[in-house]
């Protein structure tokens, strides 16, 4: 089954509203004809930056929710507010969030099920850290973190689900696993939602590689069997880096 990839570029705590709007004009003229192109800005820059690409074709996705509808929760936002300004996908679960922000597995399957329960789409990412990699344990890890985070949700809210394998030790450090290593968790992810639901929904699945994807390896990532794409971070700041991944994924 032919899956139409997506490339999602996620802006963590960059780039001012100037800084934005400069970058998307830009990302207008991408050519996108067969690819999914996403951008996660932050909070502040979501609403004129959702009004700016209205009729180009970029979705304006965030970087986060909090799993209440609303509440004594400062510096939170939630699915309601998203979805008042049109914003109706979400990130869920990134290497940073769990990391920084202490969120668990638990926590994150709230968000995910209060999300999609909402018809909120939703990006979740997980992946295994560099001991977990190295003490060879990293399959046992992705299986816990999708089974807590995503793999309980009813077949009707896995669907609004993409998922984004993102093996912490390749993220900012330059290092990037190589194909074999990339394919192998990529089916291992696909078997793991066949043998929960069933074939239809794990060929119709969309699961992004999210560590260290350059104009220079998108190429060799995008064409592997079970990859749909990308979760980018440093090259989507940059105008032509992103283009020549938006390029490798639009085939």
């Amino acid at each position: 089954m032919k899956r139409k990839k997506i490339v999602a570029g996620n802006w963590k705590m960059n780039m001012t509203l100037d800084d934005s709007i400069e970058l998307s004009n830009a990302l207008i003229n991408i050519n996108k004809s067969n690819v999914d192109v996403m951008i996660a800005p932050s909070f502040t820059n979501l609403y004129p930056l959702k009004k700016h690409f209205d009729t180009h074709q970029i979705d304006v996705i965030a970087q986060n929710v909090n799993q209440n509808s609303k509440g004594a929760f400062t510096g939170e936002v939630s699915v309601e507010m998203l979805k008042s300004i049109g914003v109706n996908c979400v990130i869920i679960g990134h290497s940073e969030r769990r990391s920084l922000f202490g969120e668990t597995d638990q926590i994150l399957f709230e968000k995910v099920n209060y999300a999609t329960s909402n018809d909120m789409n939703v990006i979740f990412c997980f992946g295994e850290e560099l001991q977990q990699r190295q003490n060879g344990n990293y399959f046992d890890i992705i299986q816990q973190q999708l089974e807590i985070g995503v793999l309980s949700l009813p077949s009707e809210l896995i669907k609004k689900v993409t998922l984004a394998y993102e093996p912490v030790w390749a993220i900012g450090t330059g290092v990037t696993a190589n194909p074999d290593q990339i394919q192998e968790i990529h089916q291992f992810i696909r078997n793991l939602i066949h043998q929960r639901f069933d074939e239809t929904i794990s060929n119709s699945i969309r699961i992004l590689y999210g560590g260290s994807v350059k104009s220079t390896n998108a190429v060799e990532i995008f064409n592997l069997a079970d990859v749909d794409g990308g979760l980018i971070g440093g090259a989507s700041l940059k105008f032509a880096d992103f283009q020549s991944i938006v390029e490798a994924a639009d085939v």
